[in-house]
């Protein structure tokens, strides 16, 4: 919102401030330096940028007019939607509001969600706490809309305004206000629902939809497993036929995939129906740590490998390729798990910050290797680009003559006779 400078649908100047706020001093601080610690971004895209400021200071919310939620929506233990996040949130902006409305009420303010949630939960949910907090009533003192976060970790190719933006509104004005908004810096363009429901809908199903199809991958896994043959070569014999879904086997992770569907699963529980094949899906992806590293131990047995006391080397840590974010990732259970039989974790990621190395006492975790040290045992988990590009000397330099490499992405040199899923 900061960088476009005239309306990319009617060309006229946009005069806009923009606050980013957030209940994290240090990451306020870092991005008023112009440190990203998630990597999108670096530094120039903040320098000289006079439309944008950071704050932690709810007061310096009063004189705005938009308010965008983009806060987390995680499960709890017990997979159930924890809403703490968004409550939160929502209380802040309407204390703004009721600031705000105390020294003028000539602009109706408007609140975009853009947290992924289940179908209603913005109507259900969230307005009712705008309207008690600020008291304000929905579409007379003010509006609300929802445009789900399409945005991927570590994908630099689909960027914010080279994606299409879905949009909602409270009532028909209100809609097309928002989508005018959005359409203002996105390329890409909108595609506007017919209603706030609609468009919570369309976004956790898009990433149901993923998790279904890695689930299905994960479960030939272990079909072909039995079987005695190389499951990524099957997807790749098979991705030679024109409409072949290129899905792969995996862990998953990040603060959407893994978590989005059991929104949809309790909503569909209270209006009673019981979700059988999503519900399936889950189970399936949560039970492929457990299956990774079972598979692992059998293979350091049939190695003759003393297992209590072993080290073993990670490749990877976060919970995607070219991303640092470890939210959920599969990675954590992966080394936790192997930690469980008695083995040393040592990991190189070159993507993790400083700050989450600290906060994961339990492993050695480096951000290149060390030294001169070989392993005898490795598993690549994450198909970072550094770990793409080795060569097969970088390879070299890690492993011994016996190594035993067991690669989940399939990217390692065959000749070091890597053992794959």
């Amino acid at each position: 919102f900061s960088k476009v400078s005239k309306c990319l649908r009617t060309n006229n100047k946009l005069e806009r401030k923009i606050t980013g706020f957030d209940i994290n001093l240090t990451r306020i601080n870092e991005l008023k330096r112009g440190y990203d610690r998630n990597k999108e971004h670096d530094s120039s895209v903040f320098n000289n940028n006079k439309k944008l400021k950071f704050t932690n200071n709810i007061e310096e919310l009063y004189d705005s007019e938009v308010f965008i939620i983009t806060v987390p929506t995680p499960v709890d233990d017990a997979k159930k939607p924890d809403y703490s996040y968004l409550t939160k949130a929502t209380e802040i902006v309407a204390n703004a509001i009721k600031e705000k409305n105390k020294i003028s009420r000539y602009v109706e303010p408007i609140v975009i969600y853009e947290s992924t949630v289940y179908p209603g939960a913005t109507e259900e949910f969230c307005i009712p706490i705008l309207e008690k907090v600020a008291k304000i009533k929905l579409n007379k003192n003010f509006f609300c809309g929802y445009s789900p976060e399409r945005i991927v970790p570590g994908d630099k190719e689909r960027t914010l305004t080279k994606i299409t933006k879905v949009t909602s509104g409270s009532n028909t004005k209100a809609a097309q206000w928002i989508d005018n908004l959005y359409g203002s810096i996105i390329k890409n363009g909108t595609k506007k629902a017919s209603s706030i429901m609609v468009a919570e809908a369309a976004k956790v199903i898009e990433n149901i939809q993923r998790d279904l199809n890695i689930a299905l991958m994960n479960e030939l896994v272990m079909i072909f497993n039995k079987i005695g043959i190389d499951t990524l070569e099957v997807l790749d014999v098979a991705g030679s036929k024109w409409n072949f879904l290129n899905f792969k086997p995996g862990l998953v992770g990040g603060h959407c995939i893994g978590v989005d569907p059991y929104y949809l699963i309790n909503k569909a529980e209270k209006v009673g129906y019981n979700p059988q094949i999503i519900s399936s899906a889950r189970q399936i992806n949560n039970g492929m740590s457990k299956w990774m590293v079972e598979k692992f131990i059998k293979l350091m047995c049939q190695k003759k490998r003393i297992i209590f006391g072993a080290k073993v080397l990670l490749l990877g840590i976060t919970f995607k390729a070219d991303c640092s974010d470890l939210r959920n990732s599969g990675n954590i259970i992966l080394a936790k798990l192997l930690q469980e039989y008695g083995l040393e974790i040592i990991v190189i990621d070159p993507w993790i910050n400083s700050e989450d190395i600290d906060k994961l006492k339990e492993f050695k975790i480096y951000n290149r290797h060390q030294g001169n040290e070989k392993f005898e045992n490795i598993i690549l988990t994450t198909d970072h680009k550094e770990f793409i590009n080795y060569s097969l000397e970088d390879w070299k330099l890690l492993t011994s003559k016996n190594s035993l490499i067991f690669d989940l992405k399939g990217i390692v040199h065959k000749s070091l006779n890597p053992i794959t899923i």
